[in-house]
């Protein structure tokens, strides 16, 4: 199982509590076998169903050698005292092996305690830093509420399924062991004789957890789905109260519900089977013990006596909860290995985006970016297709066309959002290939048409990403953003929570926070998809005026969806079909009259 392995791998850091564990269970089960096994020859001694141990035995370390010489400290006890004095004496080992039992049990728990928590941290840990490296790219072919279901209901399963086990995983074993050596040294034939019959159990119990992981793994996907449209209704409320499609929704959420009710109803009942077929087996296994133990002790084979086959029966069904609990953590664990497997399809995602060991850090941008016969693709299809462009420091390049034109692409592969398929970005005449990612990124600053805002305050969505800010630089980019005078005016000031995606903003207020995010990071390289275009005239002014300000003395990329907006660019580039089939200034655009003028005359109609 290379789920359950990976598993296993994050145990590495709780060792010591691992072994401690163990270690504990093994003495546990010592004490447990001593506490009952052990008694039935005492007590035959002292309700005189064997005469009494007169001569001390030579002690070893075996089964029969220490109940000799207990047997001959009761048989001591009862000379002396009476029958009453080793009664108590039974009592009183019996007492002590419970205790000792006891506290050896609650030490393993205690010391399974934090291995529990620990690789579920470590597991959430590992699949959030995984989200967080995987590119953009990753997340246009999932479904967000797939993801959610994976990191949320397929780690709790994990935890149900596989590290609520790991007690009876590390358990029982030990307890089966212990008690199966007590076995071969009553009856080393009778023992052989059980486990040849033990697999049969196992092989029948075995092919029902084959088909438990199947049909859990369809659940879990099904939960996914689920969340998906969960997710989708609650982004989309507005739409579907619009189009009264409240009805259409709701069927096919009850739809995608039915089924998952089905598949689990068909997984718990596969694994409610465990637990009466595990102790059935059981009492098959004891019935031919049994038989089989009687057998030997009529035909006088075996050297097992009646009193010994007794013991033996008894140790043997101090084995059959530890093995129904052993069975029931197996089929836990099957089930939750299909969780495993949904997590695993995160951890094993492929990272196109390849770090170069030894990457040079940039730490300025002094002179130039240069695009070289720059071609990409997402799939089959080429986005962008030999796209050549020298962009001088503090030029403000704009970028035009209609959508579907490799507009955003473009933008997107200079901070290496994605890889380029053919060709060569660099900066100051570096491949950004070969230079540190995060150093790239340091230098580049983002405002998006739609504004990423965090459900948290003013100043830590304005701070986000910056070390050190300080309340005045925070308030300084506010004000260049024009964003300092409605922030001022709320509750709590910059401290004010803003809500879900900033939902309690306006439109043009969200695009002054975050234009004000990136003033305060300063970079030399802006990054702009033009915030304008959805804006009431008013928030429009504004925003145009932060905007503005926040490309004074920087080098500027610039999506414009409005072409009034970019009249005074340094370079307009028209991109056709992941072409750029036009350059130049306004005014020369215009005098060319072809795609730009075209678009031009589009929009002042």
């Amino acid at each position: 199982m290379k789920q359950y392995s990976r598993i296993l791998r994050y145990l590495i850091p709780y060792k010591w509590h691992v072994f401690i564990n163990i270690f504990s269970n093994l003495l546990g089960a010592i004490f447990s076998l001593f506490s009952l096994a052990m008694l039935i020859p005492f007590l035959q001694l002292l309700f005189g169903n064997v005469p009494l141990v007169e001569t001390k035995p030579v002690f070893e370390l075996t089964t029969e050698s220490v109940t000799q010489s207990l047997n001959y400290i009761l048989s001591y006890l009862i000379k002396t005292y009476d029958k009453t004095s080793a009664l108590l004496f039974v009592i009183a080992l019996v007492l002590t092996a419970s205790f000792l039992k006891n506290f050896f049990t609650y030490l393993a728990l205690y010391h399974l305690a934090p291995i529990r928590s620990g690789v579920l941290r470590d597991i959430r840990n590992a699949l959030y830093r995984k989200i967080i490296d995987l590119p953009l790219g990753y997340y246009s072919e999932e479904k967000k509420g797939d993801i959610i279901s994976k990191m949320t209901n397929d780690v709790n399963e994990i935890e149900v399924s596989v590290i609520r086990s790991l007690e009876m995983v590390f358990k029982e074993p030990v307890i089966i062991i212990v008690h199966l050596i007590g076995l071969l040294i009553i009856s080393p034939q009778l023992t052989l004789f059980v486990l040849l019959v033990l697999p049969f159990a196992g092989l029948i119990i075995g092919r029902i957890g084959k088909n438990l992981r199947k049909t859990s793994l369809k659940g879990q996907n099904k939960m996914g789905a689920l969340l998906t449209i969960l997710e989708e209704t609650l982004g989309g409320l507005r739409v579907i109260k619009a189009f009264n499609a409240e009805k259409k929704v709701t069927e096919r959420f009850e739809s995608v519900n039915s089924f998952y009710t089905l598949l689990m109803k068909k997984m718990w009942r596969r694994r409610d089977l465990a637990a009466p077929l595990s102790e059935f087996m059981g009492t098959i296994v004891v019935i031919l013990v049994l038989w089989y133990g009687g057998k030997l002790i009529f035909e006088g084979k075996g050297n097992i006596t009646p009193e010994a086959l007794i013991a033996y029966i008894g140790i043997f069904y101090m084995i059959i909860n530890p093995a129904k609990s052993f069975s029931n953590a197996y089929f836990n664990i099957v089930k939750g290995m299909a969780s495993a497997d949904r997590i695993d399809s995160i951890l094993d995602a492929e990272n196109p985006i390849k770090l170069k060991q030894g990457a040079l850090k940039l730490e300025n941008f002094n002179s130039k970016i240069e695009y070289r016969n720059v071609s990409f693709k997402y799939e089959d299809e080429y986005v962008l297709k030999n796209v050549n462009l020298t962009i001088e420091k503090g030029m403000t390049i704009a970028l035009v066309g209609q959508s579907g034109s490799g507009k955003s692409t473009f933008v997107d592969l200079l901070p290496r959002f994605w890889d380029v398929t053919e060709g060569e970005i660099l900066i100051d005449g570096i491949n950004i290939k070969d230079c540190n990612l995060e150093s790239i990124r340091d230098l580049m600053g983002n405002v998006n048409q739609e504004p990423i805002l965090f459900n948290d305050n003013f100043y830590n969505n304005i701070s986000f990403g910056v070390k050190n800010a300080n309340e005045d630089s925070v308030r300084n980019a506010a004000k260049i953003a024009n964003a300092h005078e409605f922030i001022s005016a709320t509750p709590n000031g910059y401290f004010t929570n803003i809500g879900d995606r900033g939902s309690k903003l306006s439109g043009g207020q969200r695009q002054r926070v975050s234009i004000a995010r990136a003033i305060l990071k300063n970079p030399p390289i802006m990054i702009l998809d033009e915030a304008t275009s959805a804006l009431d005239t008013e928030s429009e002014r504004l925003v145009q005026d932060a905007i503005e300000n926040l490309m004074k003395h920087r080098t500027s990329l610039v999506i414009a969806h409005r072409l009034s907006t970019v009249r005074n660019a340094d370079l307009i580039c028209v991109l056709h079909e992941g072409e750029i089939v036009e350059r130049g200034k306004h005014d020369e655009l215009i005098a060319l009259d072809g795609y730009y003028a075209k678009l031009h005359k589009m929009q002042i109609k």
